[in-house]
């Protein structure tokens, strides 16, 4: 279905716009601490160019900080007061950043000294100021307890452990040798960064559809459910203690929304999502053999499964070009092509493109990178 993961399409300049999405992971890639009142402006008097143009670019900036701000203290206060909380959220929250960072870009395309140092985000410079980064805390300290897990929810002990074996004995399962069965297992946890921020059982604020370790939806739990059974067999074949795990957390949950259960949620989302794409692995390898770009491109298929679906078929995976209006509203939605004037005025990309405008989700599959090659070590010892 080409739907991926966006009822609407956002335009990230505006916040008139409403997005239904199920990537509450783009909320969740930047979190950490609290906002002072911190925040950074620019004064027209520091560049280049001349005149209104370029005051405007200034004062869009400026207005985009100041209402990034306001948003932000708004939710804090209703958060403290106990009070209750609009539906989805989030989504506010979430265009008031995309401002920030989309008007910065036209700023520093105007104003090209304006390009500052590195921030800890990882967020490239031409796109946002290290200034701001207390905002962007926040955010994500709000994001946080506006998604955290309900009481009801199942955790796991050893969360990323769980995703690395499910990924793995679904891919074994499909028929790849072990190394490649590895590179299952890495691609599996990230797409628990990329959905969650590595975070179980969570909810999602900027959607009333998509919940838990996977951000699934109903419909797609379901369809992993039936997707597993008839994996189980074949599994067992080879990993029993896996199906015993299994057996354990499927009586835990009981009745009970399994996505919920950290164990049951992971499992349902990859074997409706990506199991029957793991048996192409070999191939994506070659293609992209930078992991993150792996990961990236699994991603792509939560995203815009139907054109990625093409682009492995094409023979020339990173040549093949996206120009359909609706799919490139998809990925703005999701983050690339989004923020600034130049960038929202492309009509088309390539998947060599439409990767490396991935890069918000850079610092998550580092992580996940980072983890799994923990994971192994540890085995290994």
């Amino acid at each position: 279905m080409q739907v991926a993961r966006a009822a609407h399409i956002v335009n990230a300049a505006t916040s008139s716009a409403l997005a239904t999405t199920r990537a509450a992971a783009l909320g969740l890639g930047l979190f950490v601490t609290a906002v002072a009142g911190h925040m950074a402006f620019i004064s027209p008097a520091h560049g280049q160019p001349a005149a209104s143009a370029t005051s405007d670019v200034v004062d869009a900036y400026n207005n985009a900080v100041s209402g990034f701000k306001a948003v932000l203290s708004q939710r804090r206060s209703q958060i403290n007061a106990g009070q209750p909380l609009p539906n989805v959220p989030g989504q506010a929250l979430y265009l008031a950043r995309n401002n920030v960072i989309s008007t910065y870009k036209d700023l520093t395309e105007a104003f090209p000294a304006k390009i500052g140092r590195p921030n800890k985000f990882k967020i490239p410079p031409a796109y946002f100021d290290a200034d701001n980064e207390p905002l962007l805390d926040e955010y994500a300290n709000i994001f946080k307890v506006m998604q955290a897990p309900p009481a009801s929810a199942q955790d796991s002990d050893t969360p990323f452990d769980d995703v690395v074996a499910l990924g793995t004995a679904i891919a074994r399962a499909k028929g790849l040798d072990a190394a490649n069965a590895d590179v299952a297992g890495r691609i599996s946890l990230g797409m628990f960064f990329a959905e969650t921020n590595g975070n179980q059982n969570m909810g999602n604020a900027r959607s009333n559809k998509y919940k838990g370790s996977f951000q699934t939806g109903e419909s797609e739990d379901q369809n992993g459910r039936k997707k597993w059974a008839a994996l189980k067999r074949s599994i067992a074949a080879f990993d029993p203690a896996l199906i015993a795990r299994d057996t354990k957390e499927e009586a835990r949950v009981g009745s009970g929304d399994q996505r919920y259960n950290h164990w049951t949620g992971v499992r349902n989302g990859l074997a409706n999502a990506h199991a029957d794409l793991l048996p192409q692995i070999p191939a994506i390898a070659k293609a992209l053999p930078n992991p993150i770009d792996q990961m990236k491109l699994f991603e792509l298929i939560q995203i815009v499964p139907a054109p990625t679906r093409s682009a492995l078929a094409s023979g020339n995976l990173i040549a093949y070009r996206v120009s359909d209006p609706t799919i490139m509203g998809y990925l703005r939605n999701n983050s690339m092509f989004t923020f600034g004037k130049v960038d929202r005025a492309r009509t088309s990309a390539n998947f060599r493109e439409i990767l490396d405008a991935m890069w918000l989700f850079n610092e998550k599959f580092e992580r996940a990178l980072a983890k799994f090659n923990e994971i192994k070590a540890q085995k290994r010892g």
